[in-house]
């Protein structure tokens, strides 16, 4: 056997992706290269090592090695936030920001199927289209008028940047019914999960989209996915929280739109400790002991080795996640929409409801289109509000990306730096601009030593973000 180093692909036109899993699996126990290993392999017989090993005795991990790209087309926006709440996976989706939708791209839920408030539903879902289509050309002629041609812009380029203007405000009226493509990479152990998830999901277009993409599944992974079914666990969730929930009385509901309600006061420190405990030879003690000793002037020259070299392409070190931010955020469903594509934190959204207001876009009222849009969005209030009585899941389908939505988010600082970095660019959308400088405003004074070379945007703050963007939000 060559004892060269080698490195090269295990071909998926060539293997399939549960053989090509037992392959690596059987490293652990047999000396040979993993092109001889896969060469005795066989469909049957990777089936067979799958249901006693991943299957019979609960070795996941191996499933982790057998990946799949997966399709999704025409499903509802709702549905997509179900599929994409999966962390370790990869989701690339149809933009509201970047494409347009035409009049009829919307779910129908199969439970208004001969229901009264059907017909309903569909008028209104409409109704939200047409003002859409006649929103377009109007905001985009205002924004042609605020926003001129620059000197050395191609026509073509100015172009392009007012339809993105012009889609970034209009798609606050697009409901979370729209239908979206997504396409996804994933592995068979998570893939499992999220059919399982799915699964067990209140709505039927997400069981049915569960079923479906099992299906598709089976044809490439037919042992690694075979048992993912409901798991009464979540379904049960479903069930019994809404109940106790409804118990709770808030004062303090909807006085902040952000607001930091946990970090530990010893964040710096113990984000320098780590960094240093890596390299000492002692307790995690001892190097937290140590940072609190020093002086300020020592604490600000090891933050600046720490991090202060960052490049504007480099992440962080992973010390950095010994830290902890949680935050209560209400924000636009067009907004939330984009976060929920930061996985690497947690976040816990609360149902898509009409019962927190909306967001008007200042350019919505500066095109004289206001009246339209608000009698578009409470044309959608009312709907929900007699769907909310049939069926609380199913009304979220016929709210605007404009309504408001709340959310609980946690993330440690080196998660924030990314997220503060991509959507505070000038190219964001207006509304996660507006949501990641509140973010790093708020760390800042939580955590004055590290958070200052967050890779912030210093050219607008989220107030002059609020008063240029926003007639209401």
């Amino acid at each position: 056997m060559s004892l060269q180093r080698k490195v090269y692909l295990l071909d998926p036109k060539v293997l399939s992706p549960e053989t090509i899993a037992v392959a690596f699996a059987k490293t652990s126990r047999s000396p040979l290269p993993f092109d001889e290993i896969a060469r005795e392999l066989s469909d049957e017989k990777s089936a067979q090592f799958h249901e006693k090993w991943v299957v019979g005795y609960g070795h996941a991990s191996v499933a982790e090695h057998a990946v799949l790209h997966i399709a999704i087309e025409n499903v509802s926006r709702l549905a997509v936030e179900c599929i994409e709440s999966n962390r370790l996976a990869s989701y690339t989706e149809k933009s509201t920001r970047y494409q347009q939708w035409e009049r009829d791209s919307f779910v129908i839920p199969s439970e208004l199927t001969d229901h009264p408030l059907r017909d309903g539903y569909i008028r209104t879902c409409r109704f939200l289209f047409d003002t859409y289509e006649k929103s377009l050309p109007i905001v985009k002629q205002t924004l042609q008028q605020n926003m001129p041609q620059m000197q050395n812009e191609s026509s073509s380029a100015w172009e392009r940047r007012i339809r993105s203007e012009s889609t970034d405000v209009c798609r606050f009226l697009l409901p979370a019914a729209s239908m979206a493509n997504v396409g996804i990479t994933i592995n068979a152990r998570t893939l499992e999960h999220a059919i399982q998830k799915a699964l067990s999901h209140p709505l039927r277009e997400v069981q049915q989209l569960g079923e479906e993409i099992k299906n598709v599944a089976l044809s490439e992974v037919p042992t690694l996915v075979k048992y993912a079914d409901a798991v009464p666990y979540l379904a049960g969730i479903y069930n019994s929280l809404p109940a106790a929930a409804s118990k709770i009385s808030d004062p303090s509901a909807g006085k902040d739109w952000c607001r930091l309600t946990y970090y530990d006061p010893e964040t710096d420190d113990r984000v320098l400790a780590a960094a240093l405990y890596r390299f000492a030879n002692t307790s995690y003690e001892g190097a937290f002991s140590h940072v609190q000793e020093i002086s300020a002037h020592e604490r600000n020259r090891l933050a600046e080795t720490v991090i202060g070299g960052l490049g504007p392409f480099d992440n962080p070190i992973r010390e950095l996640e010994y830290s902890a931010f949680s935050f209560d955020i209400i924000l636009d469903q067009g907004a939330y929409f984009e976060l929920k594509r930061h996985r690497m934190m947690t976040q816990t959204p609360q149902a898509l409801t009409a019962g927190l207001g909306y967001a008007v876009p200042r350019v919505i009222t500066q095109a004289g289109f206001e009246e339209s849009y608000r009698t578009a969005m409470e044309e959608a209030r009312s709907t929900y509000e007699g769907l909310y009585e049939f069926n609380p899941h199913v009304a979220s389908y016929i709210v605007p990306n404009g309504y408001n939505r709340r959310l609980l988010l946690n993330m440690n600082l080196r998660s924030a730096f990314h997220l503060v970095s991509l959507r505070s660019a000038p190219n964001a959308h207006f509304s996660m601009r507006r949501l990641s400088q509140r973010i790093a405003e708020e760390i800042s004074k939580a955590s004055p030593l590290l958070a200052k070379y967050m890779r912030v945007d210093p050219h607008e703050t989220w107030q002059e973000i609020e008063q240029r963007y926003f007639s209401q939000t």
